[in-house]
């Protein structure tokens, strides 16, 4: 089952409790909008290559469309709608005034030099220009983009339509980025980590982490834990893996990983496969990286008493049926999901778009206190959607979603 697929499945098993009429149903399903479009550019030896460009503009009920762009070999438009939905629903469980959209052009971007990257950012800018903006659909990085993509961006529409920082969030601080931006979505996983725990009556310092993935939200996912003072016991990466029951040294790891690229010989743990992160002995399991990793060959070994989901779709699609659930619920493990742990990323991009709007910038400080201002409440509003449907956490945060969703549609007057 495909990412597309499973994220249909839970919306229609939401739809179905909230008792929604089938043709709601049926209209918020649908996207907006699929832009398809062909970035020709010439490579730095001359010779023409083309690449192929999506943007699936999901809902704009609740406000201007927001997501990502992703520079990966395996977009595709299933992808991209898959995610462009997920956005609508994420932004609607974190109560920001957003709909969802998603974008991505199918490359490798470590094949390109910078100036070929430049080049294709900005023609596949060309291409959709009259289709994003500050009102209409924000743009933001992803998975092989960053800041300076979303400068290049910024600066490519500006021709168009003049100065307009508010058209792309995540970029650079000296262009109207947010101070935080960074640190956002590792920041919202701990503080979403932290609200779960808190309602179990546990305490981040008194409990065990494995964490898959040491990118840009591992890394902050480590860092953050290290410093309220739990204790992160394997941590793994592409390079390789790394374990210490009396928990890793966090600082030098990073200042390792920087200086040699790699995870492997760090002096302060001892070496593991990278498979065996998943079914690590630890309280909390947080993976980072890739969708579908944990899946009906592992769920059985899993140790953690918890799993909060930093990555989209990091539970099998296929396996997130009922034997997974009930593999994991036997053993008592509760599953915090994507939709709503990894939503720090696009709460901090809203304010970012509030500061580029007002022309008043917010000290870092302030960004972080709304931040787990909006993932605490986000957190409270969920398990009330659960206590009220007598669901599950995931059911609980797709319910709270589709439901702020389909009652913005129904006050606009879907019908008319």
């Amino acid at each position: 089952m495909n990412a597309l697929a499973a994220t249909n499945r839970n919306f229609r098993q939401a739809a179905r409790i909230l008792g929604l009429d089938s043709k709601l149903e049926r209209s918020l399903l649908i996207p907006f909008r699929e832009i398809k479009v062909e970035c020709t550019i010439p490579k730095d030896d001359g010779t023409l290559v083309s690449y192929v460009g999506f943007r699936v503009q999901h809902d704009n009920a609740r406000g201007p469309m927001k997501g990502g762009i992703r520079y990966h070999p395996e977009v595709d438009l299933d992808e991209v709608n898959a995610l462009a939905q997920l956005m609508t629903w994420k932004t609607a469980v974190a109560d920001i005034p957003y709909g969802g959209a998603k974008g991505g052009i199918g490359c490798v971007p470590k094949e390109l030099s910078l100036s070929e990257l430049e080049r294709l950012t900005r023609v596949f800018t060309q291409k959709i220009h009259d289709l994003i903006g500050i009102n209409t659909d924000v743009p933001a990085p992803d998975m092989g983009t960053n800041a300076q993509t979303m400068a290049w961006i910024l600066d490519e529409y500006s021709k168009f339509h003049g100065h307009s920082p508010a058209v792309v969030t995540g970029k650079p601080v000296d262009l109207g980025g947010s101070l935080g931006r960074e640190s956002a979505t590792g920041r919202g996983v701990v503080y979403a980590a932290e609200a779960l725990l808190n309602e179990q009556g546990k305490q981040i310092k008194d409990l065990t982490f494995a964490i898959q993935g040491f990118g840009n939200v591992g890394s902050w996912v480590a860092k953050l834990i290290h410093e309220i003072g739990g204790k992160v016991v394997a941590v793994s990466d592409i390079t390789g893996a790394v374990k210490n029951q009396n928990g890793l040294d966090i600082p030098a790891l990073l200042s390792h990983k920087e200086a040699t690229g790699k995870l492997n010989d760090f002096g302060g743990g001892d070496v593991m496969s990278t498979d065996e992160l998943l079914t690590h002995d630890c309280d909390v399991l947080i993976p980072c990286a890739l969708g579908g990793v944990l899946n009906r060959e592992n769920a059985d070994h899993v140790k953690a008493k918890f799993i909060v989901e930093a990555a989209n779709h990091p539970t099998d699609p296929d396996a997130d049926e009922v034997p997974l659930l009930q593999i994991l619920s036997k053993k008592g493990v509760l599953i915090l999901p994507d939709i709503y742990a990894n939503a720090g990323g696009v709460t901090v991009s809203y304010f970012e778009w509030v500061q580029n709007i007002q022309g008043f910038m917010w000290e870092e400080e302030k960004v972080n206190r709304e931040l787990k201002k909006y993932m605490t409440k986000a957190f409270g509003n969920l398990k009330s959607m659960c206590q009220t449907h007598s669901c599950n956490l995931r059911m609980g945060a797709f319910t709270l979603g589709v439901n702020r969703v389909a009652r913005a549609t129904q006050l606009r007057g879907w019908e008319a």
